[in-house]
């Protein structure tokens, strides 16, 4: 019961660096909105750049962080809005969280 309260209370302290990120990113919203609109499947990097029209490299900046233009700690994956998931053929899949469903819909009804 303990550990479902810290996880709470960690998706609590995200939910406004969550807001920020993707209102300070039009990168990021786009992908977020992307796999929100094909959950509960997944895309890998470049079906996402084609889909929202940018290149692969803002994609994985986006998603993974990447220097000091797309910082590590306010990545989709480290804010718990994607998921990466490894297949066999060695591509990765990435996929909207239920924390990614949840804060996309809220920030929709805004």
């Amino acid at each position: 019961m303990q550990s479902d309260d810290k996880f709470t209370s960690s998706i609590d302290i995200k939910r406004p660096m969550v807001i920020r990120s993707l209102r300070r990113s039009n990168i990021r919203k786009k992908i977020t909105e992307y796999l929100f609109d094909i959950s509960p499947s997944g895309s890998y990097t470049s079906e996402i750049a084609y889909n929202i029209k940018t290149t692969p490299t803002n994609v994985l900046g986006a998603i993974r962080g990447m220097g000091t233009r797309y910082k590590e700690n306010e990545s989709l994956i480290a804010l718990d809005i994607v998921e990466q998931i490894d297949n066999k053929n060695d591509v990765k899949i990435y996929k909207l969280t239920d924390f990614g469903k949840e804060m996309i819909t809220q920030l929709n009804k805004k």
